[in-house]
Parts: structure tokens; sequence; C-alpha cells
């Protein structure tokens, strides 16, 4: 099938690189994508919603609220990975009109 869309396209004189077999492999398609975010945003809800609980927990509840919230926040950051892609978040993360606020909350976390 590969070789079919290469004649068709005009493209079976070269072959492909390592770098776009690779690329090719690992792009997702828009609904993979989009579920990708939603599992990721709700296990990062969810840890929240679970760090917040424990906060009421003795003694140790402090240290669970601290491990599940961070682990919230994370999976909520990561989420949106999937949507715009790592690279294209890393460059908007650290813009300058959003730099402050991208390390406040990198170090609060």
């Amino acid at each position: 099938m590969d070789k079919l869309k290469r004649v068709l396209s005009g493209r079976d004189a070269e072959e492909p690189s390592g770098l776009s077999e690779v690329i090719d492999a690992t792009s997702l398609g828009w609904g993979t994508r989009v579920k990708g975010f939603i599992a990721c945003f709700a296990i990062g809800c969810l840890c929240s919603l679970l760090g917040s609980c424990f906060l009421w927990v003795p003694k140790k509840g402090l240290i669970l609220f601290a491990v599940f919230y961070t682990l919230g926040n994370i999976a909520s950051i990561g989420s949106t990975l999937f949507l715009m892609g790592p690279m294209k978040q890393l460059k908007r993360m650290f813009e300058p009109t959003r730099l402050i606020a991208t390390i406040v909350m990198l170090v609060s976390i």
C-alpha cells in the first residue's frame, strides 16, 4: 500500500528517510489527539480531586495531598501536549508574555 501511495504521489524514485518514517509512524490523527487530551485531562482532574480529599487525612494527609495534587497538575498540563504537540507547547509556554507565569507555575510544582 505504501508503494502505491508513493507511485501515485510521484515519490516513487526517492526512498523515505529514517526520520520521515519515524515522523509518519508517531503522528497522531485528530481523533486520537482529542481522546488522549480528554483521558489525560480526566486523570489530572481526578488526581487533583483525590489530592484535595487526602488533605483531610490525619498524619500523612499533607504528603498525599502534595503528591496527588502535583501529579494532577502535571497530567492536566501534559494533556495539552496531545492537542498542540510538545515543541509548540514549549515554545508557547516560554514566549516573553508567558515566561513569568510559566516560571512561577513550574517553581510552584
